[in-house]
């Protein structure tokens, strides 16, 4: 016979619940702190769970509607964020104890604390962990069918210099909430569900984003990214390999898809810009990534005196290249394609000296790859005449004409447009739908392509991935103001969750077909 289990949402926070009675007579007991979230679930009759015997329920048994009733805890998952933003630092946006960003690098000691964290966490809630090359941590929750891979929800805790509490952080955090939500559901599901942490995602300390999920993906060689050096401080001279090796975090897993298999990666993100605020949506179905290039752009005149050199005499590298910036947002902005220069290096940097040596980095964005290299192709004809004194911008129009600089491009990063898999869009939908309604789904929610590289770029070139993006005020991020609300931080967690098990529902249905 079955049993049902019923509980006001929101309210069974903190209250005991009687073990069911189709738990064997030697009952196995909750681990302390374990709390059960409101739901209603048809639990079938006992049988052996290979996972835990505290699960009473498996996901391929649930509908729609109790996969839509395993409810997050707001509060809990709030209560992480700032809890573990005390690993770091940051710098104060308002007056309140939380109202701070934070600053945790990648590789730090504070970075070392929150993975501790991370690790006695979620192996507290019954995980297991494994720690590859590039300290990546993948923790995993026991399924039914344990030779298939797992399905992740995953993101990172490093941050920038000067960054926010949210980004990346609420997607590994909001995994460990999923993960107690499972566990309090008594919920076994078909496959091992699990959360990874990726390493220096930011590329703030180690200048590549994305590093580690692209050595997993195959993208970028371990030798290459071990050897890379910190530039936060600028005097640092710690490598990658050596900064994993200072805290503990150099594993002896290989990393990579092969050593580490995925059926399948979702992530939960803050948007990092303004449409779903000023569209008042709630969830942003992300369907794809959109491209982007990154070049190192040296200019070379001649450094010489600025007393005794006349203009017609000088080949000012940093007049050259400021013309130059401009030119990219001019080229870009016509094509409907962004573009920006966040790093700028003088030489030789005295006041009394007119530069000779200049090099800017420049970010090159758009949907589609072929924008991304037609403003390439553009900005090399141009910057070319800019440096040899051409008034192809406007910006030359009653100056003097000096002597011409050099102008040289390196390319540094490349990363094609990306469309996620159907399958885990599809995921994110039903999960949205299960919780707003099919009436509110159309309001609540957009379908949009994210402006920002993710780590889901590098696991959707080997297995099937998703976003999920939920609103941050104003679509503020990499700033300390930063901000996501505890509702919309809950409301991305709670589709996080409804996606992976769905998913995992979704494979159960393909491995009974032999589709998998």
């Amino acid at each position: 016979m079955s049993t049902t289990l019923n509980s006001c949402a929101g309210k069974a926070i903190g209250r005991f619940i009687s073990k069911p009675k189709s738990f064997p007579s030697d009952g196995f007991p909750l681990r302390p702190g374990f709390h059960r979230s409101g739901f209603s679930v048809k639990l079938q009759p006992h049988r052996t769970f290979s996972s835990s015997r505290i699960c009473q329920t498996r996901t391929s048994e649930m509908s729609k509607k109790d996969v839509a009733s395993l409810k997050v805890s707001q509060e809990r998952l709030v209560g992480d964020i700032h809890h573990t933003a005390q690993w770091g630092t940051g710098k104060s946006w308002g007056d309140g104890p939380t109202e701070k960003g934070l600053s945790r690098l990648s590789l730090t000691p504070s970075d070392a604390s929150v993975r501790k964290w991370f690790i006695s966490t979620t192996e507290a809630l019954g995980c297991t962990t494994t720690v590859d090359e590039m300290g990546n941590i993948f923790t995993v929750r026991p399924g039914l069918n344990n030779d298939l891979p797992p399905v992740y929800a995953g993101s990172h805790l490093d941050s920038q210099p000067t960054g926010g509490r949210y980004d990346g952080i609420l997607g590994v955090l909001a995994g460990v909430e999923m993960l107690r939500c499972l566990n309090e559901g008594w919920v076994e599901t078909e496959g091992p569900v699990g959360v990874v942490n990726w390493t220096n995602e930011e590329g703030a300390r180690f200048p590549i984003s994305m590093l580690s999920s692209a050595v997993w993906s195959g993208t970028i060689p371990l030798s290459t990214a071990h050897s890379l050096r910190s530039v936060i401080p600028a005097s640092d001279t710690a490598t990658v390999k050596s900064s994993l090796e200072s805290i503990n975090f150099l594993g002896s897993t290989p990393c990579s898809y092969t050593a580490t298999p995925m059926a399948a990666h979702f992530e939960l993100h803050i948007e990092q810009g303004p449409h779903l605020v000023s569209s008042k949506r709630k969830i942003g179905i992300v369907k794809g990534v959109q491209s982007y290039k990154w070049f190192t752009i040296t200019v070379t005149g001649r450094d010489c005196h600025t007393g005794t050199t006349s203009f017609e005499h000088r080949a000012d590298a940093l007049v050259a290249a400021s013309r130059m910036i401009v030119q990219s947002h001019r080229s870009a902005a016509g094509k409907g394609a962004l573009a920006s220069t966040g790093i700028v290096k003088v030489e030789p940097g005295s006041t009394n000296t007119v530069p000779g040596t200049v090099r800017f980095s420049l970010d090159v964005r758009a949907a589609h790859d072929t924008v991304v290299d037609a403003v390439e192709q553009e900005l090399k004809e141009d910057f070319a005449a800019i440096a040899a004194g051409e008034d192809v911008d406007g910006l030359a129009a009653g100056g003097v004409k000096g002597i011409p600089c050099e102008v040289e491009w390196q390319t540094d990063s490349i990363s094609p447009a990306v469309d996620f898999h159907e399958d885990c869009i599809r995921c994110v939908e039903e999960a949205s739908e299960g919780l707003f309604g099919t009436q509110n789904l159309e309001k609540l929610t957009m379908k949009m392509v994210s402006g920002a590289g993710h780590d889901s770029v590098e696991t959707s070139k080997r297995v099937p991935t998703s976003m999920i993006f939920v609103p941050c005020r104003g679509g503020v991020s990499h700033h300390p103001a930063e901000y996501c609300a505890p509702e919309d931080c809950a409301v991305g967690a709670q589709v996080l969750l409804g996606s992976v098990v769905g998913y995992d529902r979704l494979r159960a249905e393909k491995v009974k077909e032999g589709s998998v």
